[in-house]
């Protein structure tokens, strides 16, 4: 049959009785249960063991014209053509609104050596930017100095994710910087490569 279903064995088939469907198949090892509770510390403890780089996403805010920034540890890229990228971002988060309103963003890739600006970005409030070394970029973004590469981009789609939203963006254009190593995130601190 085209459907790759099996053909009835007429031998145990009668006209008055359909015929019996196959039985599933069987689960495999792992997923028989539902999914139950999981505690948000050791859900965060187990997932810290993924080391991850920091980006610093940035742009200018309209209107104002001052720069605005904040640091995520959640970026990938997600296709050559067309060429893309993606990043979490918290519900919480007051810069993301502002963020998203400035048509080109720079996500900034960090280096070993900017773990004072990835705090200054991550801190609520203030300016964030005081003290912090930046160029534009191509588009106008903030392009921050000592960075170790510079994506400029546009949010292309937002798909709300349990409380974060992934960002998915298309990227303008795109450059190298220093040749620093880059700053890692691992088990809830800041290190870089040994």
């Amino acid at each position: 049959m085209l459907d790759g279903a099996a053909a009835a064995d007429p031998a145990t088939t009668s006209p008055e009785s359909p015929p019996t469907p196959p039985a599933p198949p069987p689960a495999s090892p792992g997923t028989a249960s539902p999914v139950t509770d999981i505690d948000a510390a050791r859900f965060r403890s187990v997932l810290g063991r993924f080391a991850t780089g920091v980006v610093a996403i940035t742009a200018v805010e309209p209107g104002t014209g001052r720069p605005l920034g904040l640091v995520a540890n959640s970026f990938t890229s997600v296709s050559l053509d067309p060429p893309l990228v993606a990043f979490c971002v918290a519900h919480t988060s007051t810069t993301w609104p502002r963020l998203r309103d400035a048509g080109r963003l720079c996500v900034n890739i960090l280096g070993e050596r900017q773990l004072e600006t990835s705090r200054r970005l991550a801190a609520r409030g203030g300016d964030k930017f005081a003290g912090v070394r930046w160029t534009e970029s191509p588009g106008g973004a903030p392009l921050i100095d000592g960075g170790i590469a510079w994506i400029e981009c546009s949010v292309e789609r937002e798909h709300a994710a349990g409380d974060h939203a992934i960002v998915v963006a298309r990227v303008h254009d795109l450059g190298r910087q220093g040749g620093d190593d880059p700053l890692i995130y691992y088990r809830g601190g800041y290190g870089g490569l040994a």
